[in-house]
């Protein structure tokens, strides 16, 4: 008898502790994604374009912290395909990275299944694909994450968010680009050593300029008449800047924007009239809809190009019927010195939590002793006659195993910690390389961005967020860091160089795995301006690094076990 009690006394203990581990598993949500190649028709013209599940852009992830993502990609190009997940830290698992250095491409008219968690995240990210010049042809969308319902946020909690993806175009199908209607044409001319002509327009959410009265793409705003004046509603905009080359200024017409977020981290609240979004980049904005009731413009045009090109979509009063008028809201002047100065304002929230229930600001990051500064310089070089990109001499040439892999099984021969400098190699000739620089994980590093060139870089770095303590012009010396922010400077994944000048950022590489350091600017990236950071220690744990996945792809030296 006593032991038949005990039995179902254990059985309903057994029974509560499986209820508590199912309520304590965070939530899954499964996509699957179709990608082919589809006929995108914008400015007139017909060309080729890259369509996830039919669509150009791509559905939207719209997740929570935490969240297990599960996204099964069937590739129905004509040649492998890679996503990566731009801004999503892949907590202990680059397998899961997207890039070449990490995955092997999906083949074509096969599929792969990405699994990956939004650990401890909130914010604005994106997805695009990274393998070629895929990027150029769409295959692109929005990765937003929400902050969990226990974790409040710094700022109003909006009526509704809305999501901006800024992306240029360039009109292949025009007779002057008559050779570059398709992907293979268009890296063909990159590999003989052609630079990309000038974007032709910007695209919002995929389409053209809204003032255009044949293309008019409306965002309908509902809210209560009779706050009109008195208070109005708040709204959210999530915008990043998917374009390949272009630097932006994001604006609305009449209203003033209320800087909330900057790619998870909370700034804070600064009120702008415009703000500069640079490739790559991630902001959240909120407005609060106090204008005259009638339609306005949202405006993004191009940063330091000749001539500016602007797009356009229509912020519409609900029961307006007055269109919206020109002119449109001024740009900033072209001068760096007014993007610069607006940059060194975006600074962390020290006082609100970040995905954690912990304030942003008890890491003090400015306090830690760096223990390695290393100093990327980009060039444009020639290498057997034709144009490349070199990061310290060196123009990254993706071998065909991945780097992961190869570190992982040891095999030799795919990669050298020693082929690339911490610091530039002036005077020697640049030369095509595998460069992967080694590191353990938890190290502390200052990474220095000298841009020698005229045009505006963007550096991006996969698995881990940095602080972006300093902006300078001229060539960056030890000096410079009496002028670092130590104190508030925003975490960001993305950091945009100036012309003939440096950026500085100190990060924690506290995320095990070999990642993607690159150009967030696509044909420089394609030829040759990146590297991998190899974040490594000897401990074989799946509390630093979880195991190479049962689905894993092979290719190269690397053979299934």
């Amino acid at each position: 008898m006593r032991k038949a009690i005990f039995l179902q006394f254990l059985t309903g203990v057994l029974a509560c502790l499986s209820v508590f581990s199912v309520i304590a598993e965070d939530p899954y949500r499964y996509y699957t994604w179709t990608v082919t190649y589809g006929t995108v028709s914008r400015l007139g013209g017909h060309q080729q374009g890259i369509l996830i599940n039919g669509l150009f852009p791509g559905p939207p992830i719209e997740a929570v912290t935490n969240d297990n993502i599960i996204v099964n990609v069937i590739n129905k190009l004509d040649e492998p395909f890679l996503i990566t997940w731009n801004g999503v830290k892949q907590r202990r698992t680059s397998w899961q990275d997207g890039v070449l250095g990490t995955n092997c491409p999906i083949p074509q008219n096969t599929n792969w299944t990405y699994k990956f968690q939004l650990k401890d995240q909130v914010g604005t990210y994106n997805y695009f694909p990274s393998t070629q010049m895929h990027r150029v042809f769409g295959g692109y969308g929005a990765l937003n994450i929400a902050a969990r319902s226990v974790i409040s946020i710094p700022y109003p909690i909006p009526a509704q968010e809305f999501t901006i993806l800024v992306s240029d175009w360039q009109k292949f199908s025009s007779t002057y680009y008559f050779f570059l209607f398709n992907l293979q044409a268009l890296q063909k001319r990159l590999d003989d050593g052609h630079a990309l002509p000038v974007p032709d327009s910007l695209l919002i959410n995929g389409r053209p300029n809204s003032h255009c009265p044949l293309l008019v793409k409306k965002i309908i705003f509902k809210w209560v008449l009779m706050y009109l004046i008195i208070s109005g509603k708040t709204y959210k905009f999530r915008v990043s800047n998917l374009c390949i080359e272009t630097s932006i200024n994001f604006r609305i017409q009449g209203h003033t924007m209320t800087l909330v977020e900057v790619e998870g981290a909370h700034t804070l609240q600064e009120v702008y009239e415009s703000i500069d979004v640079h490739v790559g980049q991630s902001v959240a904005v909120e407005i609060t809809l106090n204008g005259s009731p009638k339609d306005y413009y949202i405006v993004a045009s191009s940063r330091f190009t000749k001539p500016i090109l602007t797009t356009t979509a229509i912020l519409h009063y609900d029961g307006s019927h007055t269109p919206p008028s020109l002119p449109l809201p001024i740009a900033p002047t072209y001068h760096l010195h007014w993007s610069m100065k607006q940059a060194r304002t975006i600074r962390t929230n020290l006082t609100a939590n970040a995905a954690r229930p912990n304030p942003q600001g008890s890491f003090h990051y400015g306090q830690i002793r760096v223990v390695r500064t290393i100093v990327l310089e980009n060039t444009a070089v020639k290498i057997n006659g034709k144009l490349r990109y070199a990061v310290n001499g060196i123009s990254y040439v993706d071998p065909s195993t991945p780097l992961k892999l190869a570190d992982w099984y040891n095999i030799s021969g795919v990669f050298d910690l020693k082929t690339i400098k911490d610091k530039p190699t002036h005077g020697a000739l640049a030369k095509p390389g595998v460069s992967v620089i080694g590191l353990t994980l938890h190290d502390y590093v200052e990474i220095v961005f000298q841009n020698n060139d005229t045009t505006v870089q963007s550096w991006h770095l996969d698995g881990s967020s940095f602080y972006v303590v300093g902006y300078g012009g001229g060539q960056w010396t030890t000096d410079m860091k009496k002028k670092y922010n130590l104190a508030d400077a925003v975490s960001r994944h993305t950091v945009q160089v100036y012309p003939s000048s440096w950026s500085a950022v100190y990060v924690s590489l506290d995320n095990k795995g070999m990642w993607n350091l690159r150009s967030a600017i696509w044909s420089r990236r394609y030829l040759g301006q990146q590297l991998y950071l190899r974040v490594w220690n000897n401990e074989h744990s799946v509390y630093t690094e979880t195991d190479v996945p049962p689905n894993a792809l092979y290719c190269g030296k690397a053979k299934r076990p």
